[in-house]
Parts: structure tokens; sequence; C-alpha cells
């Protein structure tokens, strides 16, 4: 089952009440970050090529290292699947991260099949590419599928944030917090949402950058 699918702010603003009115903090949190982002992107190959140029570098070096695979040609599976890999080290690639942008490239995913795919099911099928993991999975369920009640526990950031909002002692492990938004379902995405947005408020205060 597929469930509802975030595709304008109206939607997230309806998720955005739904959780006030279950969750107190949550409706503390809301006054202080205002409305909340639609944050929906693309689907398909090139999002999740994006995902992987992406990892562990900061955001200009990513923003670099796509301008370079997008002046050679190497945005689409079938270029990069032909590519040598000394073609995708000469665009910024690592020698890993080559491999996993040809992994992603030969995996055959039917994307438009996923868009009508159970969420679990979709993050099975995008996990088992070399250099997906879960949080990634999540992520494009997200934002790039729209959907409503997908969670990504893993991420830092959504333990910290919920660890300021709900006064705990410590980050919540991604199993607790996994736990935990059962009960922001059927609106996870945007409790997510909630809790980035809180969370740059409270770095913002404390002047972290």
């Amino acid at each position: 089952m597929v469930g509802r699918i975030i595709e304008t702010e109206a939607c997230v603003a309806e998720g955005a009440d739904w959780l006030a009115r279950a969750e107190p903090r949550f409706a503390r949190a809301l006054e202080l970050t205002g409305p909340l982002p639609l944050r929906r992107r693309p689907d398909g190959f090139t999002e999740l090529l994006r995902a992987i140029v992406s990892q562990q570098v900061s955001v200009a070096a990513a923003r670099a290292i796509w301008s370079r695979l997008e002046a050679a040609g190497l945005t689409d599976p079938g270029a990069i699947a032909a590519a040598e890999e000394a073609v995708l080290r000469a665009a910024g690639l690592s020698r890993q991260k080559a491999r996993y942008a040809r992994a992603l490239a030969l995996a055959e995913i039917d994307y438009a099949a996923l868009r009508a795919a159970p969420t679990e099911e979709v993050v099975a099928t995008l996990v088992e590419v070399p250099g997906v993991g879960r949080w990634t999975a999540e992520i494009y369920a997200m934002f790039s599928l729209g959907r409503a009640d997908v969670f990504a526990p893993a991420d830092l950031a959504l333990q910290e944030s919920t660890r300021l909002l709900f006064d705990l002692s410590d980050r919540p492990r991604p199993a607790a917090l996994r736990d935990m938004a059962q009960a922001w379902s059927p609106w996870r995405a945007v409790a997510a949402r909630l809790l980035w947005a809180y969370y740059r408020v409270e770095k913002d205060r404390e002047g972290v950058t």
C-alpha cells in the first residue's frame, strides 16, 4: 500500500496541523519554524546518482563534481555504464563512488514501477544497489516519491532535533527513534520536515552553522 502522497504545500500543512494536534511539542516547534517546505524532488536515476555523488563531501564539492559530470555528459545510466573508471575519476568521483555509479547504472531499476510500490518494497529494491543505504532509500521515498508516511531515523539531525524537542538525555538510536516515530504515522515525513526545521532554529539560537 502506497498511502498518501505529498504533492503540494497544502499537503504538508495538513500533516503539520495533524501533528500539532497529536503532540503538543510539535505544536510548539511549529510556532518557531513557521510553515514547512514542500521539498519535492524529481525521481529516477539522476536523483540517486546525485545522492551517491553527495556522500561524505561538502555541498560545494558535490556541486562541483556534479557540474563536471554534466559537462562530460555523464548523468544518465547509458553514459555511466559505458564510461571507463578513469573517465569517471577524471570527473571527480572517487574509485568507490565510480563503482557505485556504475552499479546504479547497471541495476536496471524500474523507477516508474517504484512510484506504485509499497515504501518497504522501494527501500528493499534500492538498498540492493551498492552505495545506496537505507537512509538514502528512505530520503528518496520521502522527497522523490512524496511518501507521507516514511521516516529516516538514522539521520543525525533528526536524532538531535528529537533529543532537543522531547528533552531527552541522549540522542535516540535509530531503532528507538523508528519506534518513537510510529506515533507520528500517517505523517512521519512531515514530522521529519518539522524536526529538520526545528533543528535549524535551535542551531541558529546556539550560533552553530
